[in-house]
């Protein structure tokens, strides 16, 4: 509370000498005249006056002194302006988005991030004014409206309150493409379905609450919206996370298997990281591992002949974030995946396709180009019946109901498209923490020639070069394609202008291209169900073959909840609530069929320290770590209490003139 001296000295000593003038009114006695009356009975109390010789009486209780002088306070406190410091909203259209992803969990804030965000933002919509409206988005990798526009700040807080963490990854594209919808008229985004659409524009503040751990949004224009980001977290906030935890056979003894694991340490200094491997309840194995700064390393454990069973991996971290300490690796029965292999003929592949690791994988069919027209293919192709079709230097009129991965041809869906052939195109990086990618050293590939990428929005880019994406996935619905922008074999053409056959790259000879393949057959073709389990990341959804025909299916997930889900015509299964981190279970007539874990995963998340700025389209927002601040005073309330008590004044008084 702070105060403003509105008179000068004079005035507060003119004004200090009010209150005890009106005292000493209420000493004085009145001044009777003597006047004969024939009886003195009924005039006692002038009587009594006439017995004192002094001007001055005994105070007594006066509810009007009283009032007068309260009303002498009030009229002090408003000349002195009290008044405090608080936050400041211009504008009357606001659009609060809550960052409710897993980094959101960190406990670097008190309690955690997500809680400071919601305190915050609950201040912003305290210091709301008459006649403005606001809504509340919350947003992971998906968008979420927790209370349309109302000028209910009670809705708006009760709307904060309920919004709850998630462990999923960080997209802001979603929450703006709402936010636009209300604001711009006529926008419509990459998919009309999920904004909402005005007629005219009603340009909104957009108040985003996030640690900013999300790719730049590009591509997206802001139109009516004025957006102001507010970091939320401690900047110099450490963490150590595992990015990745998966099972393989043993290179030197194919019949055992081995898990391997990736750990990072995004902090600035040194950690000892102590883990624990257990199936069920026991202990498997045990390590330490030391870890510089921005160091990753990789671990990895014997496991023997185990043949079936739930793996999990506990990092004792001590950090803020517990959601990226614990991994689950799944080993189920095994299964062969079904491969279609579409090739005019490409020898490296198909030998590696034919290794025994990837044979005990899948069962790999191989066919020309030319079967791509038949009513066969096309029958399969829409029925199922592949778990991964691979098209090499080939596509199809349609895309079939099974995973992709294309080689030098990219899919018949928007969003994928092929730049211009480049000439030894350099790799810059790559994404270490995607299954297709893990343990793969590329650093001696060479690659002759490639046609950069653009792939739809929510593609992953795998393979990074000088020129632009040279390998890329992306969803299409319950499925994903795998595109890669340059071939292992090519044709080109030749002095006489005949065809000639050349080496693309230089990949199939190098270590890592076995691994390559059998990453493919272990993440796209299903090989994952059987030896390593599936690993999903949260809000991802899993297709699997439906277990038994004329049979319930559930799904147990991590927290005892089961989920009744129903195959589709093609005896898919298709389960999109994977929400929560842990060990899923598949479950046909109330028998365990099948199991698959949920791992977060996710580097942009573990790396947690905030974002000083994030940018939108070309517009580069600066976090912001106060709000416009304002003086809020009383003064207009004091008078108006001032003018209350007057009024209690003359009615008291008058009352008692007529009694």
């Amino acid at each position: 509370m702070t105060v403003l001296n509105m008179l000068t000295w004079w005035q507060w000593v003119v004004l200090a000498a009010v209150p005890p003038a009106i005292v000493v009114l209420y000493f004085l006695k009145l001044k009777r005249r003597p006047v004969e009356v024939p009886s003195t009975y009924l005039w006692l109390r002038s009587i009594e006056d006439l017995h004192v010789n002094t001007i001055w009486q005994r105070l007594r209780r006066s509810l009007l002194l009283m009032l007068q002088l309260l009303l002498i306070l009030l009229a002090v406190l408003a000349l002195l302006r009290p008044g405090w410091r608080g936050t400041h909203l211009t504008g009357n259209r606001f659009i609060f988005l809550i960052d409710n992803s897993a980094s959101m969990r960190a406990t670097d804030v008190k309690p955690t991030r997500l809680d400071e965000a919601k305190r915050q933002a609950r201040q912003l919509i305290d210091a709301m004014t008459s006649g403005d409206v606001a809504m509340i988005v919350s947003f992971a990798d998906t968008a979420r409206v927790e209370q349309m526009f109302t000028d209910s700040r009670s809705h708006l807080r009760e709307a904060l309150d309920n919004i709850e963490p998630t462990d999923r990854p960080t997209s802001l594209l979603e929450a703006l493409k709402v936010a636009a919808g209300l604001a711009n008229p006529g926008r419509t985004g990459e998919d009309a379905s999920r904004d909402v659409l005005v007629a005219e524009a009603m340009p909104a503040k957009v108040l985003i609450f996030s640690d900013g751990k999300f790719p730049s949004v590009t591509g997206f224009s802001l139109g009516n919206l004025d957006p102001e980001y507010m970091p939320i977290g401690d900047p110099g906030a450490v963490n150590v996370g595992i990015t990745a935890f998966s099972i393989r056979r043993n290179e030197a003894h194919p019949e055992q298997l081995q898990a391997f694991a990736r750990l990072e340490n995004f902090g600035t200094r040194p950690v000892s990281v102590s883990l624990e491997l257990r199936s069920g309840n026991q202990l498997l194995d045990a390590d330490k591992v030391q870890l510089d700064p921005e160091q990753a390393r990789g671990v990895a454990f014997d496991l023997g002949t185990i043949e079936q069973g739930v793996l999990k991996l506990s990092a004792r971290t001590d950090d803020v974030l517990a959601a990226d300490d614990t991994a689950w690796a799944v080993i189920n029965a095994p299964r062969h995946a079904r491969v279609l292999l579409v090739t005019p003929g490409v020898e490296p592949l198909e030998l590696a396709l034919a290794t025994q690791a990837a044979r005990e994988l899948a069962d790999v069919t191989v066919q020309g180009p030319e079967f791509l027209t038949t009513n066969v293919y096309r029958q399969q192709a829409a029925t199922g019946q592949y778990d991964l079709i691979i098209y090499d230097r080939c596509r199809p009129e349609q895309m079939p109901q099974a995973n992709t991965f294309w080689i030098g041809a990219v899919p018949p869906v928007d969003g994928w498209k092929a730049d211009q052939r480049v000439n030894l195109p350099q790799i810059l990086d790559t994404d270490p923490s995607h299954p297709i990618m893990q343990w793969l050293n590329l650093d001696r590939v060479v690659i002759a020639d490639g046609t950069p990428l653009e792939l739809p929005l929510g593609g992953t880019v795998l393979i990074d070069s000088h020129v632009g994406p040279l390998f890329a996935i992306a969803s299409r619905g319950t499925f994903e394609d795998a595109v890669l922008g340059f071939v292992f074999i090519g044709q080109q053409a030749g002095k006489d202008k005949k065809p000639e056959q050349y080496v693309g790259t230089n990949w199939p000879i190098r270590a890592s291209f076995p691994l390559f393949v059998l990453n493919v057959l272990h993440y796209l073709g299903g090989g994952r169900t059987t030896i390593g389990g599936e690993n999903v990341r949260p809000g991802q959804p899993v297709v699997m073959e439906c277990p038994a025909r004329n049979k319930k299916v559930d799904v147990l997930t991590p927290t005892g909840q089961t989920v009744r889900v129903e195959p589709t015509s093609q005896d898919k299964i298709n389960f999109a609530a994977t929400d929560q981190l842990g060990v899923y279970e598949l479950r046909a007539g109330g028998k365990p069929v099948r199991q698959f874990a949920v791992n977060l995963f996710q580097p942009l998340e573990s790396n947690i320290p905030p974002i000083p700025e994030i940018q939108i389209g070309h517009v580069e927002i600066a976090g912001q770590s106060n709000w416009e601040v304002t003086r809020r005073e009383i003064w207009k309330t004091l008078l108006i209490l001032g003018l209350v008590v007057l009024c209690v004044e003359w009615y008291t008084y008058n009352r008692r003139v007529a009694w």
